[in-house]
């Protein structure tokens, strides 16, 4: 582990890294924005989902330092006296959560339909392929739309884990077709070189070959789609639940916070909704900063 660490400090991505500025500061409100939204119950100053703590006198509070302002709510209230602050923090993370996990689900589709369709060919290269093109022809977020619908008709009372369960799934079949189709790209290389045919010359089956020999060759370019997608996940995620058939109510994400400040924005409480669109925009911008460095430190002719 030591051993490891020491060469990655010592490798060109970690040079590269503290070599761009750009990158330095996207990896740290990143890391802010992270660190709020999984400690959110230790670090915000209040709960804003308890209920018997909200107090509708303290509601639509402008921030601190306006005149009307109270220090006990940094940023102001909105319309049922929840802290804005706290809302932000347990609304990223959310956010958060339903990103990574759709972007992690869309890895693992996309991945594996793309070596099997790049490194098997034939038949199976020709529909996985033909079924990406319909996919590519609406879009993402038509297709969230769709599923989440579809999901909701099913299931008209269901509870919250599975509402999560379905706007997660709608999010990553809406987006495993760009995986699919670069690691495809990948492997029909990669299973043309040297390595890959002596290893079918001994015998080796071609499960085999394809996770252990041709998968880590086609890993990089599956990194840096994973980083920036998970910026495009968030504002997916945040569309739908503006649109109302996101997360449940009872949880708002940063884009029912969005949605509800909407309402009140040109009544003149705009930090209810101002707020929590400076924070998606700060997640999606550092996340996707940061793809871009990836992108470029992972690409040896820019070495």
């Amino acid at each position: 582990m030591r051993e490891a660490l020491r060469r990655f400090l010592d490798g060109d991505v970690w040079h590269s890294f503290r070599s761009s500025p750009v990158a330095m500061v996207a990896a740290a409100v990143a890391a802010l924005c992270l660190f709020c939204a999984v400690f959110a119950p230790w670090v915000a100053p209040h709960d804003p989902f308890d209920l018997a703590s909200l107090e509708l006198a303290d509601s639509r509070l402008p921030p601190a330092w306006e005149d009307e302002g109270k220090p006990a709510y940094p940023l102001g209230t909105d319309d049922q006296g929840r802290d804005i602050l706290s809302a932000l923090m347990y609304g990223a993370r959310i956010s958060l959560a339903v990103g990574l996990v759709s972007v992690l689900l869309s890895v693992l589709v996309g991945v594996g339909l793309g070596l099997l369709s790049g490194f098997v060919g034939g038949r199976v290269d020709a529909f996985i392929m033909r079924v990406c093109d319909v996919m590519l022809s609406f879009p993402p977020i038509l297709i969230a739309l769709l599923i989440d619908g579809v999901g909701r008709a099913m299931f008209p009372d269901a509870h919250d884990t599975l509402a999560f369960a379905v706007l997660i799934l709608a999010i990553a079949l809406s987006g495993w077709v760009k995986f699919a189709r670069t690691v495809r790209g990948s492997t029909l290389v990669e299973r043309n070189k040297e390595y890959v045919q002596a290893a079918r010359v001994i015998g080796v089956p071609g499960r085999r070959i394809m996770a252990r020999h041709v998968l880590p060759n086609v890993m990089g370019p599956v990194l840096v789609l994973a980083t920036i997608d998970i910026g495009q996940a968030i504002l997916i995620e945040a569309t739908l639940s503006f649109l109302g058939v996101g997360v449940p109510p009872t949880q708002p994400s940063l884009g029912t916070l969005i949605r509800v400040g909407n309402d009140f924005l040109f009544s003149g409480e705009w930090w209810i909704t101002v707020f929590p669109g400076a924070v998606l925009v700060m997640i999606a911008l550092s996340v996707n900063l940061l793809g871009d460095w990836l992108r470029d430190a992972l690409n040896p002719r820019l070495r």
